[in-house]
Formats: structure tokens, C-alpha cells, sequence
């Protein structure tokens, strides 16, 4: 058994620096919609409408299937919810 610790789950799972990268931005992005989703109570309809996007596209979103979305239509979404994304950029430790 490997005892092996990550600093996260992306860590763990994905093959190279860029994609943990990805996973972990994409990821901050969907559960930042999704709580800002709940906040609002409105339907997945309403949602939908207000981002530009299908209905179904909310539930996956919703659902946290995280391998249907990239960065700029999170991005996208995010911006038409009325968020600001920020990003930072450092040094890798």
C-alpha cells in the first residue's frame, strides 16, 4: 500500500502539472456557480436562460460533472451570473 500524499485530489489523480491545474480551476469555477445557482432559488430553466445555456447543461453543471465543462464556458457562465472571476498566478513551490 502506497502512503503517497498529494496536495490535493487533482494531485493524485491527474497525469501532469497542467491538468491538475485545469481540474483544480475548473473546479473552484463550478462550485462557485453552483453555490451562487442555489443562492438564487431560481429553476435550471431560469438559470439556464440567464447563462445562455440549456437547461440540461445547468444539471450537469449542478451535478458536478466537472469532464463536460473547460475553462472558458465556466468562465463564460460565471460572467453571465454576474461574478467576477479572478486569477493569480505564482511561482510553483
Amino acid at each position: 500500500m502506497n502512503n503517497q500524499r498529494y496536495a490535493s485530489v487533482w494531485d493524485a489523480i491527474e497525469g501532469s502539472p497542467a491538468e491538475v491545474e485545469n481540474m483544480k480551476l475548473r473546479s473552484e469555477l463550478m462550485m462557485a456557480l453552483k453555490k451562487h445557482i442555489t443562492r438564487t432559488e431560481m429553476s435550471q430553466a431560469q438559470v439556464a436562460k440567464r447563462l445562455g445555456v440549456t437547461q440540461p447543461r445547468v444539471s450537469d453543471l449542478m451535478r458536478g460533472k466537472i469532464n463536460l465543462f473547460g475553462l472558458d464556458a465556466l468562465v463564460n457562465m460565471a460572467a453571465a451570473a454576474g461574478l467576477h472571476v479572478e486569477m493569480r498566478v505564482r511561482e510553483a513551490a
